[in-house]
């Protein structure tokens, strides 16, 4: 088993869907930015063009991982963690600022946004944490030490500012629960998301007199956990006190951009003219395309230019009018299986920094993913989350490939693990 070669050992069905996947994300970017006059698809002043670079540069990136030893990821993780940190630091330094935000390197005409590539080191270090048998995620010091893992590199993005990218970390929340943290932390998140966007649309007063009953009728039917009245109590007033200080948040602290986004998820005085218009474009291109789509290269709002951004955060939009429903779902099919495929070799990992890694890979994936459709259809805040192998993009092409393929890799090992 040992003497296998690497050929042999790689999991070919997650290579097969990353293949097709790239394959039709270049087609979609080639469609959302082909220009009037058509030229070689290798012509790096067209952006389908810089793309496909992207995507041959790739090929020397995944054979350079395959071949590597699978114990310098775990070895080293802490090193890229520290470069990453490094150069998450040197932003506000050396970095470039593009549309308010400084989160880029830029090298002649080509950029480089390491935030990205934290993501892999992240995981990398936490898996590498997880993976010590003295760690018990049931003790507050260990809870502490694998949360700072994650928001260290958090709170260095949402200084750039770059909520988008800062989320995608904080996804990695579900990692930690899955080893064990104790579910409070996941549901105080989810309910503290829920009181912010419900005091933006309800009276803070009405919203805590809502709050109180329902924490009444927990109290009085709860039989799972503590039901000490001064516990309740103080989880009353930390939820009253943060209702009332959205209002000054949002006042206050929140960016104008920042504050349209959510605006135009929650429907509240939103000119479809200005910060709507991205929005209201993209369903009316996703909803154009009916059934079957319009047909490859046959999108007007495509073609007319109605999506700004369209070969980037938008792109599913020119999935959704070419392709139409049966084309779009046979993408989200294609990310589904890939998603799947991920944990399922993640739970027959030999050793817990594979296992934990493997989580982490599809975590990021499947958020990326949910966020960047769910904001076309007005389920999601609109950020700049970039869809997986599809969206144009360098950083996030390559940072996606060494993610997925370090897992591969770590896979292929497996039979090396015992």
């Amino acid at each position: 088993m040992k003497n296998q070669s690497v050929g042999n050992r790689i999991d070919y069905i997650s290579i097969l869907l990353y293949i097709v996947l790239v394959i039709m994300g270049w087609m979609t970017i080639y469609s959302a930015s082909l220009p009037l006059e058509e030229t070689s698809i290798f012509d790096i002043s067209q952006i389908y063009g810089r793309q496909m670079l992207f995507i041959g540069l790739t090929i020397p990136l995944i054979f350079i991982i395959l071949f590597t030893d699978a114990k310098i990821f775990e070895r080293l993780s802490f090193v890229f963690y520290g470069l990453g940190i490094i150069l998450l630091l040197g932003l506000f330094v050396f970095g470039v600022t593009k549309k308010g935000q400084t989160n880029w390197y830029q090298f002649g005409g080509f950029g480089f946004q390491p935030s990205e590539f934290v993501k892999t080191a992240t995981a990398l270090l936490l898996a590498k944490y997880l993976s010590y048998s003295q760690i018990n995620l049931k003790y507050t010091k260990h809870q502490i030490i694998g949360l700072a893992i994650v928001f260290i590199p958090v709170l260095l993005i949402l200084m750039q500012p770059d909520a988008g990218s800062a989320m995608i970390f904080i996804s990695l929340i579900f990692v930690l629960n899955r080893e064990g943290l104790p579910s409070w932390y996941f549901f105080s998140g989810i309910i503290a998301i829920a009181l912010f966007f419900l005091s933006l649309v309800i009276e803070p007063i009405y919203l805590i007199g809502i709050v109180f009953v329902i924490m009444v009728i927990h109290y009085i039917f709860n039989r799972k956990i503590s039901r000490n009245p001064i516990v309740y109590g103080l989880l009353y007033l930390v939820m009253a006190g943060f209702a009332f200080s959205v209002s000054y948040v949002y006042d206050s602290v929140l960016e104008p951009h920042q504050k349209d986004r959510i605006n135009v998820l929650i429907g509240d005085d939103v000119d479809m003219k200005r910060e709507g218009y991205n929005l209201n474009q993209s369903m009316i291109a996703i909803g154009s395309g009916g059934l079957i789509g319009k047909g490859y290269l046959e999108g007007t709002q495509t073609k007319g230019g109605f999506v700004p951004e369209q070969h980037t955060d938008y792109i599913f939009t020119t999935v959704g009018e070419e392709w139409g429903f049966v084309g779009s779902v046979v993408v989200i099919l294609l990310f589904v299986a890939l998603f799947l495929r991920i944990i399922y070799l993640a739970e027959n990992q030999k050793t817990k920094f594979s296992r934990v890694y493997g989580y982490c890979v599809a975590t990021y994936l499947f958020t990326h993913f949910f966020v960047n459709i769910a904001m076309l259809i007005k389920l999601f805040p609109t950020i700049g989350v970039p869809l997986p192998f599809f969206s144009y993009g360098g950083s996030s092409l390559w940072a996606f490939t060494i993610l997925l393929f370090i897992f591969i890799k770590l896979d292929a090992n497996k039979v090396n693990e015992w």
